[in-house]
């Protein structure tokens, strides 16, 4: 017979139970498949990030008619070839493209643009136009179920304060959320006290049984600090933090192949300049020092970087030295396996759409390049379309 406090801890068990990444169950005897696997880590640079001042034509003499106050001066960018370049704090990011672990997509976005935030993302997650195919399952949540990984890991891992994003959700994807590393010590030390030995009935005599590994892992994992070099590499940022644990989870062994942090901040309507330039510092330092971390890890050559945006600002700049919402925006794919480079040509300053960057590139196709050549899944299936390749990975 069950007594109550058997009963509220076999509860508090169970529903702490998610808390726990599967991921941790199986780290301690990672499969062969499992180090060798394929992980995709996106980052979502939340707002509206204007690409205009990501990726400059500087060769362009209509840029300085469009951007009066918030021109970025031919001397300071960062040149890229003899046209465009980055903005002048996305050092590390030059630095990448150089190295060739940085592409650059030119102009992506989709047809009938949509200025909402939150409908375009809607439409980015789900990979749908239309807002009545917007049932929550995402883009990456429908990849999971043609995936031939093993479903007994986490799909994905969410590195944030937020809920975990459409894009992961699906009917049968196993995503989880994880703030920070103290939140992982929390749920550990909760269900350490749920799963007190003590007298147990055969249900949760079983359930201890079938999850003592993930309790072992979990506590070691708990137990273990980032050194002083992974400290010491990562610049003293929140999205270098998120990066920073998600390199953590990957040393791990741990089997998930999904990794998703996000930017906010890049709603910049008025006064922008610094604010914005700030953003793109801590996008490419973080950035590259994630790529460094893995590379002495020997794991680099396992992960490419997607970081995209809702969509791009208007052409023009506003009168508060800012810039309002717009439509097409840069696109960047980051890894030792990708072919670096720039992808498209840079969008008319000219042939403007209602004030707005023409799409060249359909964000789709950049999904299904990546679904395709890096994770071995066919687009179609998630994508309900097929979608022309992009020439990314070497």
């Amino acid at each position: 017979m069950t007594t109550r406090r058997q009963f509220l801890q076999q509860s508090a068990f169970v529903s702490l139970a998610p808390l726990v990444p599967a991921f941790l169950s199986r780290s301690a005897h990672p499969t062969d498949a499992d180090r060798d696997g394929r992980v995709l880590v996106v980052v979502q640079l939340d707002g509206g990030n204007d690409g205009l001042n990501t990726v400059v034509p500087f060769a362009d003499e209509n840029y300085g008619r469009l951007r009066r106050e918030l021109r970025i001066k031919t001397n300071e960018v960062l040149k890229l070839n003899d046209s465009v370049g980055l903005h002048p704090w996305m050092k590390s990011a030059a630095d990448l493209f150089h190295d060739g672990r940085l592409a650059i997509v030119q102009g992506v976005g989709y047809p009938n643009p949509n200025r909402s935030h939150f409908e375009s993302m809607a439409i980015w997650h789900h990979a749908r136009l239309a807002a009545g195919d917007h049932d929550g399952n995402g883009w990456l949540g429908r990849a999971a179920e043609f995936s031939q990984r093993q479903a007994s890991s986490a799909d994905s891992i969410y590195v944030g304060a937020d809920a975990v994003p459409v894009a992961l959700r699906g009917r049968r994807a196993n995503p989880l959320a994880l703030q920070n590393e103290a939140d992982l010590k929390l749920a550990i030390a909760d269900l350490a006290t749920a799963a007190a030995p003590g007298e147990a009935s055969d249900v949760s005599a079983f359930v201890q049984r079938s999850l003592a590994q993930s309790f072992d892992a979990a506590r070691k994992f708990g137990r273990s600090e980032a050194t002083d070099d992974e400290r010491g590499n990562y610049p003293a940022t929140k999205l270098a933090e998120k990066l920073r644990l998600v390199a953590r989870l990957l040393k791990r062994g741990d089997g998930t192949w999904l990794y998703y942090v996000s930017q906010p901040g890049y709603d910049t309507h008025a006064s922008q300049y610094y604010p914005h330039a700030q953003l793109l510092g801590e996008f490419a330092d973080g950035l590259k020092a994630f790529l460094n971390d893995l590379k002495a890890a020997g794991l680099a050559d396992r992960v490419t970087i997607l970081a995209f945006s809702e969509f791009g600002r208007r052409a023009e700049e506003n009168a508060s030295a800012g810039t309002d919402h717009g439509a097409a925006a840069p696109v960047f794919l980051a890894g030792p396996k990708i072919r670096g480079g720039m992808i498209g040509q840079h969008p008319s300053l000219t042939d403007l759409d209602q004030g707005d960057l023409k799409m060249a590139i359909d964000f789709r196709q950049v999904y299904a390049t990546l679904l395709d050549q890096w994770l071995s899944i066919d687009p179609k299936l998630p994508l309900e379309a097929d979608f022309e390749r992009l020439k990314v990975f070497a």
